[in-house]
């Protein structure tokens, strides 16, 4: 197996129970990595991309155990360190391993995106959460205008609520 597909079953375990949010994840990762070969990310940067997706959400189940609850804030507060625990367990390096942890920290702050990495993880995770809320398609388009900045992620966002393109 590779490091993507271990790491998949790890998140599986964690989230062991949890079929919901196992299945956020995935959905993810496998937007994710279909938005960034579409988009031309090189192999490290869709690596780090791929494993970011994989536990964009991990802290989540310790935020919820910490405060009864979660928002996105303590996601991005609390997943950095639960995540550096899991990728340094499987021998992730250590320099993909801060990249990942950044974008876990920083996956529902949405000004300062510095990367492709960054933002197609953002871009993977509204689609995502889009359809699990129920959006229709004015929320669509209000997140395409102001979120979405790929081409790739705008066709499939385009392509999933049949949504006019933009010219």
């Amino acid at each position: 197996m590779n490091m993507q597909e271990k790491l998949m079953m790890e998140m599986i375990r964690y989230y062991r129970g949890d079929a919901k949010r196992i299945q956020h994840f995935t959905k993810v990762y496998s937007y994710a990595s279909l938005i960034g070969k579409m988009e031309g990310l090189g192999g490290r940067e869709q690596y780090v991309l791929e494993l970011a997706a994989l536990v964009h959400d991990i802290g989540i189940k310790i935020s919820e155990e910490k405060y009864g609850y979660n928002n996105g804030k303590l996601q991005e507060q609390e997943g950095p360190a639960e995540a550096k625990k899991l990728l340094e367990r499987l021998g992730v390096d250590p320099e993909d391993i801060a990249r990942i942890c950044y974008l876990v920290g920083h996956h529902h702050t949405y000004t300062g995106i510095d990367g492709a990495d960054y933002q197609i993880l953002v871009e993977a995770d509204f689609l995502v959460n889009l359809y699990e809320d129920g959006a229709g398609k004015e929320a669509a388009k209000s997140a395409g205008e102001r979120v979405f900045r790929t081409a790739s992620g705008k066709e499939i966002l385009h392509e999933m609520y049949d949504l006019t393109p933009e010219k």
